[in-house]
């Protein structure tokens, strides 16, 4: 883990998607390492009011405006010197069924957001990604796919312009805006169903703390053309479900054998499993004890060197693909599953 007060004390920073779970704490944690300001830029008004009542601070500053739209990223970037690039549309079925919205913010907005930034000369420039970008068959993964690689090639695309491009990549968050853990809870709440998916379907996990944690790290590392995947355990979901129907249960007045959990069949777009990283990918792979870095294939060296000045803690990857349902991926159990979950979501959210 890297010194991070002493990489962003002083800088202006912007984060896009700001309001939203990842891109809030993103700025929260920012605002512990005195920059010189943190600017959000959102087209959620109340989500920047709420946020914003919250930090109450002077290095703060609220842009409500739409990555779809050019001029208002223009004056957004104006002498910054990071860029945090969260937003986006994310839910898989919603961008099933409304393909060409997720592809004019996912595709068309990121495109924005890097040409703004190579304009204004921005110093680093970091996507957060996900692992629906792997090997994609829905919308939203295609859209984040196709990010990645606009954010990738522009490194090229610059000329002689300084910024650096890169990707950060991680699976599920714990409580994100949107995700089954609320979702499960409020079922639980209303007093069921749960319904899931499918109770065998796996999906990589994190906390956001730790998710944050590991792309303020990424963006601090980053000299332009990665892709850092962090290192995640992974669930099923019928355990996460059972932990939280045992636990939760009680809290809202139900016995747990009361809640049925119901199986509704996989959504439009949905995967088994996901991946990470695949065979391809792993040939330019390096790794650590957190997180791979993918390196494109132009920057590998005849002795394949990784080109940092740390490049003694990374050794080559040694694995052909990361997937969720790896034999060597691990797989937490149903108590590991419950510590992570309380050490994880808000005593106010009953859990």
């Amino acid at each position: 883990m890297r010194d991070l007060k002493r990489a962003y004390k002083g800088k202006s920073i912007l984060v896009t998607g700001g309001v939203g779970s990842i891109g809030s704490e993103i700025v929260r944690t920012l605002l512990k390492y005195d920059p010189k300001v943190v600017r959000v830029l959102d087209i959620n008004e109340s989500g920047l009011f709420d946020i914003e009542q919250e930090i109450k601070s002077e290095k703060f500053r609220p842009f409500i405006g739409d990555i779809r739209d050019k001029e208002r990223l223009r004056r957004a970037l104006e002498d910054i010197d990071i860029i945090f690039h969260a937003a986006a549309l994310k839910h898989v079925p919603l961008c099933e069924y409304n393909p060409f919205e997720a592809a004019k913010t996912n595709v068309f907005g990121t495109q924005n957001v890097v040409e703004a930034s190579i304009e204004n000369y921005v110093e680093k420039f970091i996507i957060i990604s996900t692992d629906k970008a792997v090997s994609p068959i829905n919308v939203m993964g295609a859209t984040k796919l196709l990010a990645e690689r606009l954010t990738i090639s522009a490194n090229l695309y610059k000329g002689k312009r300084k910024t650096a491009f890169s990707c950060v990549r991680f699976g599920n968050v714990l409580d994100t805006r949107g995700s089954v853990i609320p979702l499960f809870r409020k079922q639980i709440k209303n007093g069921g169903p749960i319904t899931i998916t499918d109770p065998n379907m796996t999906r990589f996990i994190m906390s956001i703390s730790r998710a944050v944690e590991l792309v303020l790290n990424a963006a601090e590392m980053a000299i332009g053309g990665e892709i850092f995947i962090f290192k995640m355990p992974a669930l099923r979901i019928g355990d996460l479900a059972t932990v939280m129907v045992n636990e939760l249960a009680p809290e809202y007045g139900y016995a747990p054998d009361e809640i049925n959990i119901k199986i509704s069949g996989r959504r439009p777009g949905e995967k088994l499993h996901e991946g990470l990283m695949t065979e391809d990918e792993a040939e330019n792979a390096y790794e650590d004890e957190n997180m791979f870095v993918l390196m494109p294939q132009r920057s590998l060296g005849i002795n394949d060197s990784l080109p940092y000045e740390f490049s003694d803690k990374f050794k080559r990857a040694s694995r052909m693909d990361y997937t969720s349902h790896d034999e060597d991926v691990k797989l937490l159990n149903k108590d590991e599953i419950r510590k992570l979950i309380q050490s994880s979501i808000d005593k106010s959210n009953q859990f």
